[in-house]
């Protein structure tokens, strides 16, 4: 059942961000996405107050340190921000990445990657990939865990498979919320909860798909749709999702894939929320406690560097 919070936002969230086009064309679409998913900013701001935060700005890799009061290891999380590949940034998702860095006792590195259609495929990808390897100068990949929201939680998986693919390092653990990990839109809830979910029709993936995708086929590359992807070897996976989106199955698809691999993973499905819920911890009951139960999947995955 959803708290009495969930069913004041959802409703909300509805009316402000569902609809079926999102601009004539896509520099108008980023506009539109840049507008709305970048109110949080706000929210982002009081998020802040709770921890230590440093900008960084280290050649390519541009981002934030988040410090809670309380560190309990050496250990770091890498954050990717969602936004549909065409917005939002380190502001507008402090909430999530400030609220993981309190619960887990943790240091955060959230990342400022480049946006489309500016900065097409693969881009984003080749900027989360420089942050990991930026972070594993400093600590060591066994000490870091992986974390993202929709398009960022796409981009934790590229990341996986891209490090996977060259030989590297894999993180210890990666937490994805409500990530978007097949750019076809080929899951069977794309339909199914075309009138349910609260935030998003199926022309709206295809929509942002185009606006990412430097060209059509891309959208079968597995570091752009990882849904298409073997798991073999991966770390242990926590996915979080709605049970109204029509992003489920991007999430189911994979968790299968995993433990058919003989990987280790979590799916956890919360029914009543809207997509990437988490950004509301401090507000919805259901946020704090995604929040929690992540921080507590980090930190048993983590190891030695408790």
């Amino acid at each position: 059942m959803s708290s009495f919070q969930a069913k004041i936002l959802n409703p909300l969230v509805r009316i402000l961000v569902k609809r079926k086009s999102w601009g004539r064309d896509e520099d108008a679409l980023a506009r539109r996405a840049r507008r709305i998913f970048g109110a949080p900013r706000v929210w982002g701001w009081l998020a802040a107050r709770s921890v230590k935060i440093t900008e960084v700005g280290d050649g390519n890799i541009r981002g934030e340190w988040i410090e809670p009061e309380t560190v309990g290891s050496d250990a770091v999380l890498l954050y990717i921000h969602g936004g549909g590949f065409v917005s939002c940034s380190t502001a507008t998702h402090r909430p999530i990445a400030a609220a993981l860095a309190r619960a887990a006792k943790i240091k955060v590195f959230s990342l400022d990657y480049r946006l489309a259609p500016e900065n097409r495929f693969p881009a984003a990808v080749e900027d989360v990939y420089n942050a990991f390897k930026w972070l594993a100068e400093r600590t060591e990949a066994s000490g870091i865990a992986v974390a993202g929201d929709s398009a960022g939680g796409g981009l934790v998986l590229s990341l996986i498979l891209k490090l996977r693919e060259n030989g590297s390092p894999l993180p210890a653990c990666a937490v994805c919320f409500s990530p978007w990990t097949d750019l076809t839109g080929s899951g069977e809830s794309v339909k199914i909860n075309a009138k349910a979910d609260r935030m998003f029709y199926p022309e709206t993936e295809h929509q942002f798909a185009r606006a990412y995708l430097a060209q059509e086929s891309d959208a079968t590359n597995l570091l752009a749709s990882p849904v298409v992807a073997d798991f073999e070897g991966f770390p242990p996976v926590l996915f979080q999702v709605g049970s109204t989106e029509i992003l489920v199955d991007d999430s189911r698809r994979i968790y299968e894939k995993i433990l058919a691999s003989g990987g280790a993973g979590e799916l956890q499905i919360y029914d009543g929320v809207f997509h990437t819920w988490q950004m509301a911890v401090g507000l919805l009951p259901e946020a704090d406690t995604a929040i929690r139960r992540a921080a507590e999947f980090i930190n048993n995955h983590i190891g030695s560097h408790r």
